[in-house]
């Protein structure tokens, strides 16, 4: 309109109503307007067409009027000036996700308009422009300067609205009145000169030299909704006052959705609050969802259910970690320091967590270095998991017993942990670090957030050993399905275990030693060691077969499977081709073309998944079942000593009185059941005296701690 000279034409006023003096629509709010306007065109002949369609519209959000585009007189920061120099600021910008960087901030900028500064509002910084009638202008910089132009000393004046409007100057150019202009500042205007105005820069003492070292920020993080906002108003002003953005690196974050999905609104109802949320799930709880149980750039829920199952999996298994090491610790009476054996020379459960430790040290610190906490958080996760349910749980006896490398493992493991968790959960690892190291060690830091970053060495990271325990993990977790499946509870003694050839010789004999331990079995064998036991089948693997042999992958797979099972695993397990008949003709393949699967015959509990297999042995023999037996006792016992608020290193007499088979079970085990239990003494009675505890086993029992008659 203004490049042809046309009018700027306002028939609704600012009250979003039509002039009184206009035909047809005057006096009415402009949307209900619509209606008539349209029926009079309808009337006219004039109306092509009339559509009604759904589109996003702005509306109050506090008492949801529409509202409309109004043209306006406003001030403007021409900030298309400095366009290709805030293009170039925003190249040498980190940021996080990086799409946005020439996504959506930097559409913004390459479509860059002059800043609107002005708002015609009463609240607000005031807009530093007095005028006079004949439109002569001046900026003012400062009270001091104002107070000079006005001819008095106004330091103590107040720089608001209605203040500072009293304040008159003589125009400097034509000496006339001026008078401060009506608007105020946009508020972002304000946001973006947060760098230099928290300072008083350069007015106040010691500014200059604050704002020097503070600027530019190295990180700043805001919503996804900032990009137009406080990202843009930074970069803007920092480029504009002092020729570069206001930060280096940006993390952009996703909005907050209640558990609906829908966007939280306190008109809607389904807003929660920060402290509640705190008070009831705790601070840590809060914050490890914020910074690592998502994307940080995504759209995410929030609610209860969510940090509930945060405390659960992260915040109560990392505390109850380190309540077990204090627990033997206190028991034993051990401290760090003492003679323990280099790592080398530690068991393999003990060199599987250094190694672990090592690697997440690297991992995490690399992904904070990227501003990446949820890749930080889902490894912290992940290594307390480990921790706990299998380090801590597979080393238990270790700890009763007070076995030095294990306890020094656990604290050197948990003083990294501790400290690589801080930043995220600041407050039960400030607790942690003054119990486990403080109380210990009287140089440490006095806080967990003034110790130093852990380092790691990578001679210490030992994949084909994280390997190995990987896959044990997973050979105990099928095996645990094979006794499910088969309804053989965990405490029942089975004669064997087998594995997969390959993964026998991969583990050695102290992980399939963990293996037997954990499935409860007295041996693991390979599927090579069970003769006719053992099925084969094979089929061709699709993937790498598909890039050699291309359109004839089909009957090449076909042979496969029509071929001996068993010939081609044997050869193949020798490290050798295997050969196939395709047409006629004799194809070598190799052991990453060929799918082999092992399948033991009848009496066996078979689960196979991804790849591997295990097959247990289900024939019970008198002396299996009363294995059983034995370890169904331990329970009982042990279910007692907790209930009778025993402490966990306290030795014990046990009584007992029993017949048939768990009598026969426990006489047999004796020596098991005793240091199990912490019993110093085991006697066997006739018949069970007063007070005793039975149970449906048909075995009385009753213990006291050693030395004690009650």
């Amino acid at each position: 309109a203004r490049a042809y000279g046309l009018p700027v034409v306002t028939p609704v006023s600012a009250n979003g109503h039509f002039a009184d003096d206009i035909p047809l629509v005057g006096g009415q709010f402009f949307k209900h307007a619509d209606a008539d306007l349209v029926r009079e065109l309808e009337s006219r002949g004039v109306l092509f067409r009339h559509l009604a369609y759904e589109h996003s519209y702005p509306h109050c959000w506090r008492c949801h009027t529409p509202l409309m585009y109004y043209a306006l007189p406003a001030w403007y920061i021409r900030t298309t000036a400095v366009k290709e120099k805030l293009l170039a600021e925003n190249e040498s910008t980190n940021w996080f996700p990086e799409t946005i960087k020439w996504g959506r901030y930097g559409d913004w900028l390459r479509n860059n308009v002059d800043w609107s500064l002005s708002r015609t509002r009463y609240w607000g910084t005031p807009l530093p422009l007095w005028r006079c009638a004949d439109g002569h202008t001046v900026c003012v910089g400062s009270l001091a300067e104002l107070g000079e132009l006005a001819g008095e000393v106004l330091l103590g004046l107040d720089p608001h609205r209605p203040y500072v409007d009293d304040v008159v100057l003589p125009c400097p150019t034509c000496g006339e009145e001026a008078h401060r202009v009506v608007e105020v500042i946009d508020a972002w205007y304000d946001s973006g000169s947060m760098p230099f105005a928290q300072w008083g820069y350069p007015h106040a003492e010691r500014s200059t030299e604050q704002f020097e070292q503070a600027f530019p920020a190295q990180f700043i993080c805001e919503g996804l909704d900032q990009t137009r906002g406080w990202f843009y108003s930074l970069m803007a002003i920092g480029t504009l006052v002092f020729q570069r953005s206001s930060y280096e690196n940006v993390v952009c974050l996703g909005l907050l959705l209640a558990e609906d999905g829908r966007k939280m609104s306190k008109h809607l109802g389904n807003i929660l609050e920060p402290m509640p949320l705190m008070d009831t799930h705790g601070a840590d709880a809060v914050r490890w969802f914020m910074a690592a149980s998502g994307s940080p750039w995504a759209a995410r829920r929030v609610g209860n259910a969510t940090l509930q199952e945060i405390v659960r999996k992260v915040l109560l298994t990392y505390w109850n970690t380190v309540a077990f090491h204090a627990l033997y610790a206190r028991a034993n009476a051990w401290a760090p320091g003492g003679d323990v054996p280099a790592v080398g020379d530690r068991p393999v459960l003990d060199r599987w967590l250094v190694s672990g430790r090592n690697r997440l040290t690297r991992d995490v610190t690399d992904a904070m270095e990227r501003f990446d906490t949820q890749r930080a958080g889902q490894l912290l996760a992940e290594f307390v998991d480990s921790v706990s349910n299998w380090y801590v749980r597979r080393s238990r006896r270790r700890f009763w017993d007070g076995d030095p490398a294990a306890l020094a493992t656990l604290h050197e493991t948990l003083d990294v942990l501790t400290r690589l968790m801080a930043p995220l959960t600041p407050f039960v690892t400030e607790r942690v670090w003054q119990d486990l190291v403080c109380s210990t060690d009287e140089t440490a830091p006095q806080s967990v957030h003034l110790a130093g970053w852990p380092s790691y060495d990578e001679g210490l990271v030992d994949e084909a050993l994280e390997r190995a325990v990987a896959q044990t993990r997973r050979l105990v977790e099928l095996g645990r399905a094979a006794r499910a499946e088969a309804k053989v509870r965990t405490r029942q003694p089975l004669a064997r275990a087998l594995i997969p050839s390959a993964a026998y010789a991969a583990l050695g004999d102290d992980l399939r030693a963990e293996v037997a331990a954990e499935l409860n079995v007295e041996t693991v064998e390979s599927f090579a060691s069970a003769g006719d036991l053992v099925d084969h089948a094979a089929k061709g693997n699709f993937r790498t077969l598909g890039r050699r042999f291309g359109k004839r992958t089909p009957a090449v797979a076909a042979a496969v499977a029509a071929g001996d099972a068993a010939r081609m695993a044997a050869e193949l397990e020798a490290g050798d081709a295997t050969t196939v008949e395709v047409d006629g003709e004799s194809v070598a393949l190799s052991a990453d073309e060929v799918i082999i699967t092992e399948r033991p015959r009848e009496g066996w509990s078979v689960v196979n998944d991804q790849g591997e297999t295990i097959a247990l042995d289900l024939d019970m023999t008198p002396e299996l079942v009363r294995a059983g037996l034995a370890r169904e006792v331990i329970r009982l016992v042990q279910e007692a000593r907790k209930a009778s608020g025993f402490d966990v290193a306290d030795r014990i007499t046990l009584t007992w009185s029993g017949s048939g088979e768990v009598a026969a079970a426990l006489e047999e085990h004796l020596d098991l059941v005793a240091g199990e239990v912490l019993a110093v003494e085991v006697t066997r009675l006739p018949a069970p005296g007063d007070g005793w505890q039975t149970s449906d086993l048909g075995l009385s029992f009753a213990l006291a701690v050693a030395g004690s008659t009650s």
